[in-house]
């Protein structure tokens, strides 16, 4: 197919995404300044706590709002950065350069900490709940830590009294409101960026992320890093403020007031929670001391309403009212439409119908190779001693009964940590134990038997997502055009979807979303190519469309291509050989005339099938 007929050019995908943030900080800026002039002493003196406090609970709403990581920890690295410069003023004293060792330090214990909590929490299959576990832990064994360091640490009382920068309380408000306002700044160009919607992609399907090469854990652990720095270096400047440190800046109360805060004020909006965060401890300030214990039930009601009717805060009401009141012409929408373009030629570019002249060089054993595969659940042998080869180009189907095996073979190849014994050969590469986003390295791709496609994002995003292995996306922009293999590039325009790269994949056809996977699978630049009944709940035109894209992958891109479909009609129109599963072994393997047309096959399908009868119509 020519670049013609694949490029799909869009306009308003090359306005710069920084300009309006950038702006709205320049403007926040002025108004701090200005009420650091204007404003009561009081009232600047509670704004600068709760600007720094605001800079926390913006890196709260980065992992729990944006990333789905619910953690109650992020008051830790508060208390890491003020306890570093407290410890230091107090026992050291304090100096330019002290001050400047105390704040590496302050960002040194912190990231050792996130490292630490990294390694605990954030590991190949760990459950989210996991995480908010582990985290919850850590500001109680922080603050433990704090009481048994008797006069060093100043216990429960805490430090105080030390020295710190002298400064006019006017400079400190500038200095923590420009803190808030760049730190963001900088994570709204981030969430906004081609990078940082893998966050959402993370948060709406984090197995999805893994089998397309993502290695989730390790993003979520740098994610957690730089949290942890900005949350520390918060902490710091507020003991440099204050002059006074105390364990309630590290305990798991404070950590809990965080999270209801970004709930309050909206999480995954960023704008929400640092409101909320501004509203609520500055209302603490002027109520608590008249309403101590109505101010906190009351916060309380509201945060169990807000949790319980709007679970997205109110950040998503106001945003809708805002809309609802704009002129129609200054509203823009924030999907962004991307050009889809060919990557370079990898020895498998050509069209489908086309002959591929590139050839592209072919090993000389299998692509696939399975031997001895066996998984079993105790005593209940799901997988048997499943032994089969598979060659580029051939379209292999496994058929057999509900129950026979077939889904866990698919994941026994694509996740090395899936199988209780035997070994899978991916290009003449052992798989061992490797984890999806290392099989995806090796060459597998895999297309679920319900199409996991990410219903916030786009398709564009979703595919762009696809090809992060292949090509990092930029961290604090968007790129107007996105390279993709062609076999991808045909599934687009076969099925339409290259005219839809703005539209949220929510609003999609079934049948579109099985055509997006597909899509995204290609978007690997696989050699095998794992489907998992991809025509389940397709008309019967979208499944002749579908058969036709997988004979044009095996033929003209010499993809190994393993099919799990119980559309028998379907298996015969497009296979070059099947193999028949039933409770868990492989009872044949042959031709698509042979298999169809045996009688063991209807005998299975019929659950008539013989104990005996295993393997003697089976072919090596």
């Amino acid at each position: 197919m020519a670049d013609s007929d694949t490029t799909l050019r869009l306009p308003g995908a090359t306005a710069p995404a920084w300009r309006m943030p950038v702006a709205a900080g320049v403007a926040a800026l002025v108004l701090i300044a200005a009420g650091s002039v204007l404003l009561p002493s009081f009232l600047v003196n509670n704004l600068i706590r709760s600007f720094l406090y605001a800079v926390v609970a913006v890196t709260v709403d980065l992992l729990w709002g944006y990333t789905g990581i619910l953690t109650f920890g992020q008051s830790a690295f508060f208390g890491v950065g003020a306890y570093a410069a407290g410890l230091i003023f107090t026992h050291v004293g304090f100096s330019v350069p002290l001050a400047l060792g105390a704040l590496a330090a302050s960002l040194v214990a912190a990231w050792l900490v996130s490292r630490a909590v990294g390694w605990l929490a954030f590991y190949h299959g760990a459950s989210p709940l996991y995480a908010s576990v582990v985290t919850l832990v850590l500001p109680i064994v922080l603050v433990q830590g704090i009481y048994a360091g008797g006069e060093f640490t100043g216990s429960s009382s805490g430090l105080s009294g030390f020295d710190s920068f002298d400064l006019p309380i006017e400079g400190w408000f500038v200095i923590a409101g420009g803190l808030l306002v760049v730190v963001a700044v900088l994570a709204w160009m981030f969430v906004h960026s081609d990078a940082g919607r893998l966050l959402v992609a993370i948060r709406e399907n984090e197995a999805r992320c893994e089998y397309l090469g993502i290695n989730v854990s390790r993003y979520k652990r740098r994610l957690s890093d730089v949290a942890a720095l900005v949350a520390s270096l918060a902490g710091f400047i507020f003991a440099c403020v204050q002059m006074v440190v105390a364990p309630e800046y590290a305990d798991f109360v404070f950590g809990t007031e965080l999270v209801i805060w970004v709930a309050l004020g909206g999480r995954g909006s960023l704008i929400g929670p640092i409101v909320g965060t501004l509203l609520i401890d500055v209302g603490s300030a002027y109520l608590s001391g008249d309403l101590p214990y109505i101010w906190m039930l009351l916060v309380g009601v509201a945060f169990v309403v807000v949790i319980v009717a709007m679970p997205r805060g109110l950040a998503p009401v106001v945003g809708m009212a805002a809309r609802s009141v704009l002129p129609r012409r200054r509203r823009r929408d924030a999907a962004v439409p991307v050009s889809f373009v060919p990557a370079q030629a990898s020895g498998r570019t050509g069209a489908f119908g086309a002959s591929d002249a590139s050839g592209g060089a072919e090993t000389a054993g299998p692509e696939l190779a399975v031997e001895d595969v066996r998984k079993h659940f105790g005593a209940l042998k799901v997988l048997d001693g499943i032994t089969f080869e598979a060659r580029a180009g051939e379209l292999l189907s496994l058929i057999g009964p509900n129950g026979a095996g077939k889904s866990t073979l698919m994941r026994c190849i694509a996740d090395g940590a899936e199988r209780s014994a035997g070994s899978v050969r991916v290009g003449g590469t052992e798989i061992g134990k490797r984890a999806p986003y290392d099989c995806v390295a090796l060459g597998v791709g895999r297309k679920f038997q319900t199409a996991t496609v990410f219903d916030s994002l786009t398709v564009g995003e979703a595919l762009r997502i696809a090809r992060f292995r292949a090509a990092p996306a930029s961290v604090w922009r968007r790129e107007p055009a996105l390279e993709l293999p062609q076999p991808a590039l045909d599934v687009l325009r076969l099925t339409g979807l290259d005219r839809m790269s703005a539209r949220e994949c929510r609003y999609l056809s079934h049948g579109q979303k099985q055509a997006l996977e597909l899509a995204m699978v290609l978007a690997l630049e696989p050699r095998t190519v794992l489907l998992d009944e991809p025509t389940a709940g397709l008309t019967k035109q979208e499944r002749t469309q579908i058969g036709e894209i997988f004979i044009s992958l095996a033929t003209r891109y010499r993809m190994c291509l393993l099919l799990v479909e119980h559309d028998l009609e379907f298996v015969q129109q497009i296979s070059s050989r099947i193999i028949v599963l039933h409770q868990g072994r492989i009872v044949m393997d042959g031709s698509v005339d042979e298999v169809v047309h045996s009688e063991l096959v209807r005998a299975v399908y019929a659950g008539h099938a013989a104990a005996g009868t295993d393997g003697k119509e089976a072919h090596a």
